[in-house]
C-alpha cells in the first residue's frame, strides 16, 4: 500500500509533464510510458536502434518448379572430398594398471562426393558451383575409431555428360547411374597402429588426408526416344502439346522455344515414348550460328527423328534437305537415323495444295497433319509407335537394354 501523501505528490509531479500514453514501439518494454507530445527525433533514433538488431535478409531458395524455368544445360563445378579425421596419441589409463599401452584410435575417412541421376531433375539449374564433402571424425581414446564422413550426393538430370578438361570421364545416360566425382581423404592413424615388439610405447600419430579436389564440366544432352527437328515457327511446340501433356510456350513468332522440352506419349498397352521438342534450327547451325551447337547437341541422344516441315511456306521440301545437311555436318551419320517427315499446318488451303509436290520431291510419304486442329494425329502416333518398336528390337538384338520412361 502506497501512503496517500506520497500518491498525491506523485500525481502533482506528473501534471506538469503533459499527458502520458502507452507506447506502441517494439523497442520499449511493456511497462514503459511515452509522452504523447514527445520529440519525433527520439522516436526515429529508437526505431533505428531497433533496425540495427534485426537479422539480415537471407536469399530465398527457389523451388523445383521455379528452377525448371531457368533451364541450364552446362555447368562448371568445383568438387572437393571430405577431409579424413586425425589419429590420436594416448595411453590406456586404469587403476592398478601402470603400463596400459597405447590406445589411440584411427580417424574416420572423409566422405565422397557422388553424382547421381535423378529423373525428377530436368536441368542443371539446381547444381551449385562448389561442393564440399563431409569430414571424418577424429579418433578417440580406448582404441575408438572416428566415424566416416557421410556421402554427399549431387542430383543431376538424365543425360549428363561429365568432362574433366577436354576428356569425357562419365556418361550418365541411364536412370540410377552414379559417378564418384571426388574421393574423400583417408583417416589418420592413431598410436595404437604403430605398436610393435621393438616399440611398446609409440607416441606417433598421423593427421587425416585432405579430400580429392577436381574441376568438372557438366553438360546436359536431352535423352528422349524421338526428337522433333525443324526450323523456327514450324509448329513443333504445338505438335508436342497435341500429343502429350507437355506445355511448351506457343506463339506466332519464331524462336518461341528456347529450351528443349520432353513430353511423354502414352499408349493403351502402358507403353510410353519420350518426344523432345528441340528449339528451332537455322541455316549454318553446325557452324554455331545463333545457338546452333547448343541446340544440336540435344539431338545426339534421340534414337529416331521427326522432321517437322511447315507446309505454308513456298518450297517446303527444301527444309528437309537443309535440316539433314545441318545434322550431317554436326555429326556424321546423324541424319541417317530412322525418321519420319511430318508436314504441319495442312489446315491452311495453300499448304494442302503443296502436299503432293512435297511427297514427289522427297520420294517418300509425309504425314500430313494439323497440330492446331488435331487433324490426322492418329497416323503420327502409329508411325511413332512403329519407330519405337523397331528401336527396341534393334537394342535387344545387340544385347542392350532399351531406354524406358
Amino acid at each position: 500500500m502506497i501512503p496517500s501523501r506520497l500518491f498525491s505528490a506523485r500525481l502533482r509531479l506528473l501534471e506538469g509533464m503533459g499527458r502520458w500514453t502507452p507506447s506502441t514501439q517494439a523497442v520499449l518494454g511493456p511497462g514503459w510510458l511515452l509522452p504523447q507530445h514527445a520529440s519525433p527525433r527520439l522516436l526515429s533514433v529508437s526505431c533505428a536502434d531497433g533496425a540495427k538488431h534485426q537479422e539480415p535478409r537471407r536469399k530465398k531458395l527457389l523451388s523445383e518448379k521455379q528452377l525448371k524455368r531457368h533451364f541450364v544445360d552446362h555447368r562448371r563445378v568445383l568438387v572437393r572430398g571430405g577431409r579424413g579425421g586425425d589419429g590420436v596419441s594416448c595411453f590406456h589409463s586404469e587403476p592398478r594398471k601402470e603400463f596400459g599401452g597405447p590406445d589411440g584410435g584411427d580417424g574416420g575417412n572423409g566422405g565422397h562426393v557422388i553424382l547421381r541421376v535423378d529423373q525428377q531433375v530436368k536441368s542443371l539449374a539446381s547444381v551449385l558451383s562448389r561442393y564440399q564433402g563431409f569430414d571424418g571424425e577424429d579418433g578417440g581414446r580406448k582404441n575408438c575409431f572416428g566415424r566416416n564422413g557421410a556421402l554427399l550426393y549431387i542430383r543431376v538430370p538424365l543425360g549428363t555428360l561429365v568432362k574433366e578438361g577436354h576428356e569425357v570421364v562419365a556418361d550418365l545416360s541411364h536412370p540410377g547411374d552414379e559417378y564418384v566425382a571426388a574421393l574423400g581423404g583417408a583417416g589418420g592413424k592413431g598410436n595404437r597402429f604403430f605398436l610393435a615388439n621393438d616399440n611398446r610405447a609409440p607416441v606417433t600419430c598421423t593427421p587425416g588426408q585432405p579430400g580429392q579436389e577436381r574441376v568438372l564440366f557438366l553438360e546436359l544432352k536431352t535423352v528422349a526416344h524421338a526428337g522433333m527437328v525443324g526450323f523456327p515457327n514450324a509448329g513443333k511446340s504445338s505438335l508436342l502439346r497435341a500429343i502429350s501433356n507437355a506445355k511448351p510456350t506457343v506463339a506466332s513468332y519464331p524462336f518461341t522455344t528456347l529450351n528443349p522440352h520432353v513430353g511423354i506419349v502414352h499408349y493403351e498397352d502402358h507403353q510410353q515414348i519420350a518426344v523432345a521438342d528441340i528449339p528451332g534450327l537455322v541455316r549454318g547451325a553446325h557452324r554455331n550460328r545463333g545457338l546452333g551447337c547448343a541446340f544440336l547437341r540435344h539431338v545426339e541422344r534421340c534414337r529416331f527423328l521427326l522432321f517437322v516441315v511447315d507446309l505454308s511456306v513456298p518450297e517446303p521440301w527444301t527444309q528437309v534437305e537443309d535440316l539433314k545437311y545441318e545434322l550431317e555436318k554436326y555429326e556424321e551419320g546423324l541424319s541417317a537415323r530412322p525418321h519420319a517427315i511430318v508436314a504441319n499446318k495442312v489446315d491452311l488451303p495453300e499448304a494442302r495444295a503443296r502436299l503432293p509436290r512435297l511427297q514427289a520431291r522427297l520420294g517418300q510419304k509425309a504425314i500430313a497433319l494439323s497440330a492446331a486442329t488435331g487433324e490426322n494425329l492418329e497416323e503420327l502416333l502409329l508411325r511413332l509407335k512403329d519407330l519405337h518398336e523397331e528401336h527396341v528390337a534393334n537394342e535387344l538384338a545387340r544385347g542392350r537394354q532399351p531406354l524406358r520412361w
